[in-house]
């Protein structure tokens, strides 16, 4: 199963019930609304169907918590300032390294690509 696949497992609504309603007298409501979330994850374990909210639509929006935390990201950047030395070395180093690639074996476009 493709869900699988992704470590993802069918949710279990908090409030089971409909979450198509039929706009047809007579003909039953029905669940046809799935939301898969983390398998195994007890925060991201089931949803909520928000039967109060679907206004004029026949269906029912799903709804989730999803806890968010402040987290501090390291990040670093490394850079070559332009025009300086260092971008210079670093060139004179991309040719030079370019120009000792054996490409005798490369006569025609195929064998290029």
């Amino acid at each position: 199963m493709i869900a699988d696949s992704f470590d993802l497992a069918l949710s279990l609504p908090t409030n089971p019930g409909p979450t198509r309603f039929s706009d047809t007298a007579g003909e039953s409501n029905s669940v046809i609304d799935l939301m898969f979330l983390r398998h195994g994850s007890a925060e991201l374990d089931n949803h909520t169907i928000l039967t109060e909210s679907r206004l004029s639509s026949n269906h029912a929006p799903l709804s989730i918590n999803i806890p968010i935390f402040e987290e501090i990201i390291q990040s670093l950047k490394f850079t070559i300032s332009p025009k300086s030395n260092q971008e210079l070395a670093f060139i004179k180093d991309i040719i030079s390294n370019l120009k000792s690639l054996d490409t005798s074996n490369i006569d025609n476009s195929e064998k290029l690509k």
